[in-house]
Protein backbone atom coordinates (compact mmCIF):
# COMPACT_ATOMS: atom_id res chain seq x y z
CA UNK A 1 0.00 0.00 0.00
CA UNK A 2 1.45 3.46 -1.34
CA UNK A 3 1.35 6.37 1.48
CA UNK A 4 0.27 9.34 -0.33
CA UNK A 5 2.79 11.99 -0.21
CA UNK A 6 0.77 14.82 -1.04
CA UNK A 7 -1.77 13.97 2.07
CA UNK A 8 -2.98 17.30 3.33
CA UNK A 9 -1.08 18.88 7.09
CA UNK A 10 -3.62 21.99 7.20
CA UNK A 11 -4.00 23.44 10.95
CA UNK A 12 -8.06 24.52 11.63
CA UNK A 13 -7.67 26.11 14.73
CA UNK A 14 -11.06 27.06 14.49
CA UNK A 15 -10.99 28.98 17.55
CA UNK A 16 -7.95 28.74 19.64
CA UNK A 17 -7.95 28.32 22.70
CA UNK A 18 -10.87 25.85 22.98
CA UNK A 19 -11.14 25.52 27.10
CA UNK A 20 -12.77 21.87 25.99
CA UNK A 21 -13.95 19.69 23.48
CA UNK A 22 -17.00 19.59 25.77
CA UNK A 23 -17.46 23.41 26.39
CA UNK A 24 -20.74 25.09 24.98
CA UNK A 25 -22.03 28.58 23.91
CA UNK A 26 -24.60 29.93 26.05
CA UNK A 27 -27.24 28.09 23.83
CA UNK A 28 -26.11 24.92 24.29
CA UNK A 29 -24.51 24.49 20.99
CA UNK A 30 -20.88 22.84 20.77
CA UNK A 31 -18.03 25.28 20.48
CA UNK A 32 -15.82 24.96 17.11
CA UNK A 33 -13.23 22.14 17.41
CA UNK A 34 -9.44 23.13 16.71
CA UNK A 35 -6.97 19.72 14.71
CA UNK A 36 -5.48 18.77 11.87
CA UNK A 37 -7.23 17.95 8.70
CA UNK A 38 -5.29 15.03 6.99
CA UNK A 39 -5.87 13.79 3.67
CA UNK A 40 -4.67 10.05 3.85
CA UNK A 41 -6.01 8.83 0.65
CA UNK A 42 -7.32 10.71 -3.03
CA UNK A 43 -10.98 12.48 -1.73
CA UNK A 44 -10.51 11.05 1.56
CA UNK A 45 -9.47 12.76 4.62
CA UNK A 46 -9.53 12.12 8.88
CA UNK A 47 -9.16 15.30 11.28
CA UNK A 48 -6.91 14.95 14.30
CA UNK A 49 -8.55 16.50 17.51
CA UNK A 50 -6.82 18.82 19.87
CA UNK A 51 -8.15 19.07 22.83
CA UNK A 52 -7.00 22.94 22.99
CA UNK A 53 -4.22 25.15 20.92
CA UNK A 54 -1.32 23.59 22.52
CA UNK A 55 -2.10 20.00 22.74
CA UNK A 56 -0.46 18.94 20.26
CA UNK A 57 2.64 19.18 21.89
CA UNK A 58 3.17 15.62 23.86
CA UNK A 59 4.60 15.13 27.37
CA UNK A 60 8.06 15.04 28.32
CA UNK A 61 10.75 12.68 25.50
CA UNK A 62 8.42 13.29 22.77
CA UNK A 63 8.62 15.50 19.56
CA UNK A 64 7.35 18.76 19.25
CA UNK A 65 4.10 18.91 17.44
CA UNK A 66 3.24 15.72 17.34
CA UNK A 67 1.58 13.14 19.77
CA UNK A 68 3.19 9.05 19.24
CA UNK A 69 0.32 7.30 19.67
CA UNK A 70 -2.91 7.48 18.01
CA UNK A 71 -7.08 6.47 18.65
CA UNK A 72 -8.53 5.67 15.43
CA UNK A 73 -12.34 6.39 16.15
CA UNK A 74 -14.93 4.76 13.28
CA UNK A 75 -18.21 5.52 13.64
CA UNK A 76 -21.38 4.05 12.61
CA UNK A 77 -24.08 4.30 9.84
CA UNK A 78 -25.29 7.49 9.26
CA UNK A 79 -21.94 9.02 11.29
CA UNK A 80 -19.30 11.48 10.34
CA UNK A 81 -17.08 13.77 12.14
CA UNK A 82 -18.15 15.23 15.25
CA UNK A 83 -21.63 13.03 15.31
CA UNK A 84 -20.61 11.08 18.31
CA UNK A 85 -20.76 12.56 20.81
CA UNK A 86 -18.62 10.63 23.49
CA UNK A 87 -15.66 11.31 21.13
CA UNK A 88 -15.32 15.23 23.37
CA UNK A 89 -15.20 12.93 26.00
CA UNK A 90 -12.35 11.33 24.91
CA UNK A 91 -10.54 13.59 23.44
CA UNK A 92 -10.50 15.47 26.14
CA UNK A 93 -9.20 12.62 28.76
CA UNK A 94 -6.57 12.33 25.71
CA UNK A 95 -5.65 16.09 26.23
CA UNK A 96 -2.49 15.04 28.67
CA UNK A 97 -1.50 12.12 27.44
CA UNK A 98 0.83 11.10 24.32
CA UNK A 99 -2.44 10.54 22.50
CA UNK A 100 -4.79 11.88 19.62
CA UNK A 101 -7.51 10.90 18.12
CA UNK A 102 -7.86 10.74 14.65
CA UNK A 103 -11.69 10.40 13.23
CA UNK A 104 -11.41 9.28 9.38
CA UNK A 105 -13.96 10.09 6.48
CA UNK A 106 -15.04 6.85 4.68
CA UNK A 107 -16.81 6.46 1.41
CA UNK A 108 -19.61 5.14 3.78
CA UNK A 109 -19.44 7.76 5.99
CA UNK A 110 -23.14 9.77 6.90
CA UNK A 111 -25.14 8.48 3.92
CA UNK A 112 -22.87 6.64 1.94
CA UNK A 113 -22.69 3.59 4.02
CA UNK A 114 -25.93 2.49 1.98
CA UNK A 115 -23.80 1.74 -1.21
CA UNK A 116 -20.57 0.69 0.37
CA UNK A 117 -19.45 -2.67 2.40
CA UNK A 118 -17.19 -3.75 4.91
CA UNK A 119 -14.51 -4.32 2.40
CA UNK A 120 -14.45 -0.86 1.33
CA UNK A 121 -14.29 0.10 4.58
CA UNK A 122 -11.43 -1.62 6.09
CA UNK A 123 -9.38 -1.21 2.72
CA UNK A 124 -9.97 2.57 3.66
CA UNK A 125 -9.06 2.01 7.19
CA UNK A 126 -5.62 0.08 6.26
CA UNK A 127 -5.11 3.40 4.41
CA UNK A 128 -5.60 5.52 6.91
CA UNK A 129 -3.52 3.54 9.45
CA UNK A 130 -0.55 3.57 7.26
CA UNK A 131 -0.61 6.73 6.55
CA UNK A 132 -0.87 7.67 10.38
CA UNK A 133 1.95 5.62 11.10
CA UNK A 134 4.30 7.22 8.40
CA UNK A 135 3.35 10.75 8.81
CA UNK A 136 4.31 10.20 12.87
CA UNK A 137 7.35 8.58 11.79
CA UNK A 138 8.25 11.68 9.01
CA UNK A 139 7.20 14.26 11.81
CA UNK A 140 9.07 12.45 14.78
CA UNK A 141 12.44 11.97 12.42
CA UNK A 142 11.85 15.91 11.86
CA UNK A 143 11.74 17.00 15.08
CA UNK A 144 14.48 14.71 15.85
CA UNK A 145 16.91 16.36 13.00
CA UNK A 146 15.83 19.82 14.67
CA UNK A 147 19.10 21.39 16.15
CA UNK A 148 16.57 22.87 18.90
CA UNK A 149 15.38 19.31 19.74
CA UNK A 150 17.48 18.02 22.51
CA UNK A 151 15.31 14.74 22.77
CA UNK A 152 18.00 11.39 23.16
CA UNK A 153 16.13 9.69 19.79
CA UNK A 154 12.54 10.43 17.84
CA UNK A 155 10.69 9.24 21.01
CA UNK A 156 8.42 6.43 21.32
CA UNK A 157 7.36 3.74 19.00
CA UNK A 158 4.20 4.60 17.69
CA UNK A 159 1.11 2.75 18.87
CA UNK A 160 -1.81 2.41 16.58
CA UNK A 161 -5.57 1.45 18.09
CA UNK A 162 -8.41 1.76 16.18
CA UNK A 163 -11.75 1.81 17.62
CA UNK A 164 -15.58 0.93 16.83
CA UNK A 165 -18.85 2.61 17.44
CA UNK A 166 -21.99 0.74 16.67
CA UNK A 167 -21.57 -0.39 13.13
CA UNK A 168 -17.77 0.31 13.13
CA UNK A 169 -18.10 -2.36 14.98
CA UNK A 170 -18.23 -4.40 12.50
CA UNK A 171 -15.26 -2.70 10.28
CA UNK A 172 -13.22 -3.15 13.59
CA UNK A 173 -13.66 -6.62 13.78
CA UNK A 174 -13.62 -7.40 9.99
CA UNK A 175 -10.10 -5.81 9.82
CA UNK A 176 -8.36 -7.50 12.75
CA UNK A 177 -10.06 -10.96 11.74
CA UNK A 178 -10.41 -11.63 8.00
CA UNK A 179 -7.91 -12.87 6.15
CA UNK A 180 -5.15 -10.62 5.54
CA UNK A 181 -4.78 -9.88 2.10
CA UNK A 182 -8.75 -9.63 1.78
CA UNK A 183 -9.03 -10.72 -1.89
CA UNK A 184 -11.98 -10.80 -4.18
CA UNK A 185 -13.40 -7.42 -3.64
CA UNK A 186 -13.44 -5.66 -6.93
CA UNK A 187 -15.81 -3.86 -9.40
CA UNK A 188 -17.89 -6.34 -9.50
CA UNK A 189 -19.09 -6.41 -5.64
CA UNK A 190 -20.05 -2.82 -4.59
CA UNK A 191 -17.01 -1.08 -5.28
CA UNK A 192 -18.31 0.77 -8.30
CA UNK A 193 -19.75 3.91 -6.61
CA UNK A 194 -16.75 4.46 -4.92
CA UNK A 195 -14.73 4.42 -7.94
CA UNK A 196 -17.32 6.76 -9.87
CA UNK A 197 -16.45 9.08 -6.76
CA UNK A 198 -12.77 9.01 -7.22
CA UNK A 199 -11.92 6.73 -4.66
CA UNK A 200 -9.17 4.08 -5.14
CA UNK A 201 -9.94 0.60 -4.62
CA UNK A 202 -7.60 -2.21 -4.35
CA UNK A 203 -7.29 -6.06 -4.30
CA UNK A 204 -5.41 -8.13 -1.78
CA UNK A 205 -4.47 -5.06 -0.12
CA UNK A 206 -3.04 -6.20 3.07
CA UNK A 207 -3.87 -4.44 5.79
CA UNK A 208 -0.92 -3.02 8.80
CA UNK A 209 -0.98 -4.31 12.07
CA UNK A 210 -2.93 -2.67 15.04
CA UNK A 211 -1.70 -2.20 18.35
CA UNK A 212 -5.31 -2.94 20.24
CA UNK A 213 -8.65 -3.11 19.13
CA UNK A 214 -11.94 -1.56 20.73
CA UNK A 215 -15.82 -2.38 20.02
CA UNK A 216 -17.83 -0.34 21.76
CA UNK A 217 -21.99 -0.68 21.07
CA UNK A 218 -21.94 -3.82 19.08
CA UNK A 219 -25.38 -4.62 17.64
CA UNK A 220 -26.93 -6.74 15.07
CA UNK A 221 -28.65 -4.97 12.58
CA UNK A 222 -30.45 -8.32 11.28
CA UNK A 223 -31.85 -8.76 15.07
CA UNK A 224 -33.05 -5.20 14.98
CA UNK A 225 -34.55 -5.24 11.83
CA UNK A 226 -36.24 -8.57 13.07
CA UNK A 227 -37.64 -7.08 16.30
CA UNK A 228 -39.55 -4.25 13.99
CA UNK A 229 -40.87 -6.81 12.10
CA UNK A 230 -42.33 -9.07 15.28
CA UNK A 231 -43.65 -5.08 16.86
CA UNK A 232 -44.50 -3.27 13.89
CA UNK A 233 -43.94 0.65 14.41
CA UNK A 234 -45.70 4.15 14.24
CA UNK A 235 -46.71 3.49 11.04
CA UNK A 236 -47.39 -0.04 9.73
CA UNK A 237 -48.48 -3.11 11.66
CA UNK A 238 -46.33 -6.09 12.42
CA UNK A 239 -48.28 -7.74 9.47
CA UNK A 240 -47.99 -5.20 7.12
CA UNK A 241 -44.16 -4.47 7.45
CA UNK A 242 -43.18 -8.28 7.21
CA UNK A 243 -45.06 -8.28 3.68
CA UNK A 244 -43.05 -5.27 3.14
CA UNK A 245 -39.70 -7.12 4.37
CA UNK A 246 -40.47 -10.37 2.23
CA UNK A 247 -41.11 -8.67 -0.85
CA UNK A 248 -37.82 -6.11 -0.58
CA UNK A 249 -35.59 -9.19 0.36
CA UNK A 250 -36.93 -10.96 -2.53
CA UNK A 251 -36.45 -8.12 -4.93
CA UNK A 252 -32.96 -7.55 -4.00
CA UNK A 253 -32.13 -11.58 -3.93
CA UNK A 254 -33.43 -11.91 -7.78
CA UNK A 255 -31.90 -8.23 -8.89
CA UNK A 256 -28.85 -7.88 -6.80
CA UNK A 257 -27.16 -6.27 -9.36
CA UNK A 258 -27.37 -4.97 -13.35
CA UNK A 259 -24.99 -4.15 -16.41
CA UNK A 260 -23.54 -7.58 -15.97
CA UNK A 261 -22.67 -7.07 -12.27
CA UNK A 262 -21.21 -3.92 -12.58
CA UNK A 263 -24.20 -1.56 -11.02
CA UNK A 264 -25.79 -1.95 -7.91
CA UNK A 265 -29.65 -2.20 -7.77
CA UNK A 266 -31.66 0.35 -5.46
CA UNK A 267 -33.83 -1.15 -2.83
CA UNK A 268 -37.04 1.06 -3.17
CA UNK A 269 -37.03 4.10 -0.72
CA UNK A 270 -40.41 3.33 0.82
CA UNK A 271 -39.64 -0.30 1.63
CA UNK A 272 -36.54 0.60 3.44
CA UNK A 273 -38.04 3.48 5.17
CA UNK A 274 -40.94 1.62 6.55
CA UNK A 275 -38.27 -0.86 7.98
CA UNK A 276 -36.91 2.31 10.30
CA UNK A 277 -33.76 3.00 7.99
CA UNK A 278 -33.28 6.87 6.84
CA UNK A 279 -36.03 7.76 3.93
CA UNK A 280 -32.85 10.14 2.40
CA UNK A 281 -30.29 6.77 1.94
CA UNK A 282 -30.47 4.86 -0.57
CA UNK A 283 -29.60 1.38 -0.17
CA UNK A 284 -28.34 -0.77 -2.64
CA UNK A 285 -29.61 -4.72 -2.67
CA UNK A 286 -26.03 -6.21 -1.85
CA UNK A 287 -25.59 -3.90 1.40
CA UNK A 288 -29.52 -4.54 2.38
CA UNK A 289 -29.10 -8.14 2.12
CA UNK A 290 -25.68 -8.05 4.22
CA UNK A 291 -27.96 -6.13 6.77
CA UNK A 292 -31.07 -8.05 7.05
CA UNK A 293 -28.97 -11.64 6.34
CA UNK A 294 -32.42 -13.59 5.61
CA UNK A 295 -30.61 -16.73 5.50
CA UNK A 296 -28.85 -16.57 8.55
CA UNK A 297 -28.08 -18.11 11.65
CA UNK A 298 -26.97 -20.72 8.71
CA UNK A 299 -26.15 -18.71 6.39
CA UNK A 300 -25.04 -15.26 7.71
CA UNK A 301 -24.20 -12.16 5.54
CA UNK A 302 -21.36 -9.58 5.67
CA UNK A 303 -22.50 -7.68 8.18
CA UNK A 304 -23.81 -10.46 10.72
CA UNK A 305 -21.13 -10.53 13.19
CA UNK A 306 -23.01 -9.52 16.25
CA UNK A 307 -26.79 -11.23 16.28
CA UNK A 308 -26.84 -13.80 19.55
CA UNK A 309 -28.19 -16.61 17.59
CA UNK A 310 -25.16 -17.01 15.34
CA UNK A 311 -23.44 -20.71 16.01
CA UNK A 312 -20.21 -21.81 17.72
CA UNK A 313 -18.60 -22.24 14.42
CA UNK A 314 -19.46 -18.78 13.05
CA UNK A 315 -17.59 -17.24 15.81
CA UNK A 316 -14.66 -19.05 15.08
CA UNK A 317 -14.71 -17.51 12.26
CA UNK A 318 -14.45 -13.88 13.40
CA UNK A 319 -13.49 -13.45 16.97
CA UNK A 320 -11.98 -17.11 16.68
CA UNK A 321 -9.92 -16.15 13.99
CA UNK A 322 -7.82 -13.16 15.51
CA UNK A 323 -4.95 -15.03 16.31
CA UNK A 324 -4.35 -16.38 12.97
CA UNK A 325 -4.38 -13.14 10.95
CA UNK A 326 -1.41 -12.06 13.03
CA UNK A 327 -2.85 -8.22 12.49
CA UNK A 328 -3.92 -7.48 16.07
CA UNK A 329 -0.96 -6.89 18.35
CA UNK A 330 -2.07 -6.82 21.66
CA UNK A 331 -6.07 -6.60 23.20
CA UNK A 332 -9.09 -6.34 21.89
CA UNK A 333 -11.73 -4.28 24.47
CA UNK A 334 -15.39 -4.96 23.93
CA UNK A 335 -18.20 -2.71 25.67
CA UNK A 336 -21.53 -3.44 25.01
CA UNK A 337 -24.15 -0.70 26.49
CA UNK A 338 -26.80 -2.21 29.23
CA UNK A 339 -29.59 -0.23 27.94
CA UNK A 340 -28.76 0.19 24.10
CA UNK A 341 -32.12 0.91 22.29
CA UNK A 342 -31.57 -1.05 19.25
CA UNK A 343 -30.96 -4.62 20.98
CA UNK A 344 -33.83 -6.67 21.12
CA UNK A 345 -35.07 -7.60 24.65
CA UNK A 346 -34.67 -11.10 24.07
CA UNK A 347 -31.18 -10.72 23.91
CA UNK A 348 -28.62 -11.92 26.94
CA UNK A 349 -26.07 -9.33 26.76
CA UNK A 350 -23.75 -10.88 29.31
CA UNK A 351 -24.07 -14.36 28.06
CA UNK A 352 -23.57 -13.10 24.46
CA UNK A 353 -20.14 -11.53 26.04
CA UNK A 354 -18.95 -14.89 27.47
CA UNK A 355 -19.47 -16.64 24.32
CA UNK A 356 -17.44 -13.91 22.03
CA UNK A 357 -14.89 -14.23 24.72
CA UNK A 358 -14.65 -17.99 24.28
CA UNK A 359 -14.14 -17.68 20.90
CA UNK A 360 -11.30 -14.60 20.73
CA UNK A 361 -9.43 -16.41 23.28
CA UNK A 362 -9.20 -19.93 22.47
CA UNK A 363 -5.91 -19.94 21.15
CA UNK A 364 -4.23 -17.08 22.86
CA UNK A 365 -5.76 -14.55 25.19
CA UNK A 366 -6.85 -11.14 23.56
CA UNK A 367 -9.96 -10.00 25.43
CA UNK A 368 -8.97 -7.33 27.88
CA UNK A 369 -9.88 -7.10 31.28
CA UNK A 370 -12.04 -4.02 30.94
CA UNK A 371 -14.44 -5.41 28.88
CA UNK A 372 -17.93 -6.12 29.85
CA UNK A 373 -21.70 -4.48 29.51
CA UNK A 374 -21.18 -0.22 30.78
CA UNK A 375 -24.10 -0.26 33.08
CA UNK A 376 -27.23 2.40 31.81
CA UNK A 377 -25.39 3.08 29.25
CA UNK A 378 -27.56 3.78 25.63
CA UNK A 379 -26.60 3.11 22.31
CA UNK A 380 -24.68 6.17 21.58
CA UNK A 381 -24.54 7.64 25.01
CA UNK A 382 -25.89 10.88 24.40
CA UNK A 383 -27.98 13.70 26.56
CA UNK A 384 -27.15 14.63 29.83
CA UNK A 385 -28.60 11.19 31.49
CA UNK A 386 -25.50 9.65 29.86
CA UNK A 387 -22.88 11.60 31.82
CA UNK A 388 -22.09 8.99 33.90
CA UNK A 389 -21.86 6.39 31.10
CA UNK A 390 -19.71 8.33 29.16
CA UNK A 391 -17.57 9.02 32.12
CA UNK A 392 -17.48 5.02 32.71
CA UNK A 393 -16.33 4.48 29.07
CA UNK A 394 -13.76 7.19 29.06
CA UNK A 395 -12.17 5.69 31.97
CA UNK A 396 -12.38 2.56 30.84
CA UNK A 397 -10.46 3.59 27.54
CA UNK A 398 -7.77 5.61 29.39
CA UNK A 399 -7.08 2.14 30.81
CA UNK A 400 -6.89 0.18 28.19
CA UNK A 401 -4.75 2.61 26.15
CA UNK A 402 -2.35 3.03 29.40
CA UNK A 403 -1.91 -0.72 29.00
CA UNK A 404 -1.03 -0.42 25.59
CA UNK A 405 1.90 1.42 26.00
CA UNK A 406 2.59 0.03 29.29
CA UNK A 407 2.08 3.05 30.93
CA UNK A 408 1.18 2.43 34.78
CA UNK A 409 0.62 5.43 36.23
CA UNK A 410 -2.69 6.55 37.47
CA UNK A 411 -4.89 7.91 34.84
CA UNK A 412 -5.19 11.90 34.86
CA UNK A 413 -8.68 12.49 33.77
Amino acid sequence: MVVRSRATDLQLHLQAPTPSPRSRTSDSRPLPQPGILHEYAERLVAFEYSASSSSQSSGPGSPVGVKPHTLLFIGGLNDGLGTVSYVADIVAALEDTEWSLFSPILSSSYAGWGMGGLQQDVHEIAACVEYIREYKRQRRSASASDPGWCGADSGPETKIVIMGHSTGCQDVLQYISAPNPQHGYSSSDTTAPARDRGVSVSVGVTRPQVDGAIIQAPVSDREAIQWVLREGNKRHTAEELQKVYSKAIEQAQKHTFEEYRSLDTVVPLPATASLGFPSSTPICSHRFLSLASPASPQDPGEDDLFSSDLTDDRLKDTFGAIHGRGVLRTKLLVLYSGQDETVPPWVGKVCLLRRWQRATDAERSYWHDQSGVIPGATHTMAGPSQVEARRILARKVMRFLQNITGDSSPQSK
